[in-house]
């Protein structure tokens, strides 16, 4: 930890504010906490795209947000909707949930389609996409194929989970999404990384971006752990 700075591990982190009783006042009070912490982004629902890219104009941080969530189960057309809507309200990252049923299917084709739309959609507008697999409903073959099948459609990211199935990302999990795609792709944990220990924990196997909502609770553990070990120092 010693050698990371304050911006390095808050730009690992997209805040999350996608639970469904969210009311506009949290929303509004989650956005500002993203922007005051700079992490790298605030992930909000579709319909609160246009009101947080409002609130972060002017900064660093950008709104995320996600499409055929949390289940996977819209039709292809449906998320391409969905994320041509999201990147013109104003987001510039598209977390999607691959159909779950036809990758256990063994749908391999249908799968990678449905994610290359998403991705030729975001592309045009400049965005990326990081698909979520939501490893709780997979055995090891399925997260692999899920991989290939991701790389394969272009995606940015590999994602454990939403967050909202029984099992989040595990150091497990991790290790195989890091190992089964390219240099080129990188591994976002989401589901469980509530601390600063487990946050370096996942970073130490190679993730690069995390979903988190106990974001003000990891960073301010960093801030002061890096007083502690440099008094003299400011920590950003």
């Amino acid at each position: 930890m010693a050698s990371l700075t304050y911006e390095q591990v808050a730009k690992t982190i997209d805040h999350s504010l996608l639970r469904p009783e969210l009311d506009l006042d949290f929303v509004r009070e989650g956005v500002e906490l993203a922007r005051r912490y700079g992490v790298m982004s605030a992930t909000v629902r579709p319909a609160d795209v246009a009101f947080a890219a409002e609130l972060l104009e002017g900064s660093e941080v950008f709104v995320s947000t996600v499409v055929g969530f949390p289940h996977g189960s819209s039709t292809t057309a449906t998320k391409v909707f969905e994320a041509e809507r999201a990147l013109a309200d104003g987001a510039r990252e598209l977390d999607m949930v691959l159909n779950i049923g036809r990758l256990r299917s063994g749908r391999a084709d249908e799968v990678r389609e449905d994610v290359a739309a998403v991705v030729a959609a975001a592309q045009a507008q400049g965005a990326i996409v990081k698909v979520i697999f939501e490893n709780a409903y997979l055995d090891d073959a399925q997260k692999e194929l899920a991989c290939r099948l991701s790389e394969e459609a272009g995606a940015a990211f590999v994602k454990t989970s939403t967050g909202f199935a029984p099992g989040g990302a595990t150091i497990e999990d991790l290790k195989l999404m890091r190992r089964c795609v390219g240099p080129q792709v990188q591994v976002k944990a989401a589901g469980g990384v509530r601390t600063l220990d487990a946050l370096l924990e996942v970073m130490a196997v190679g993730v690069t971006r995390i979903g988190a909502t106990a974001t003000e609770t990891i960073l301010e553990d960093f801030k002061a752990r890096k007083a502690a070990l440099e008094p003299a120092a400011a920590v950003r």
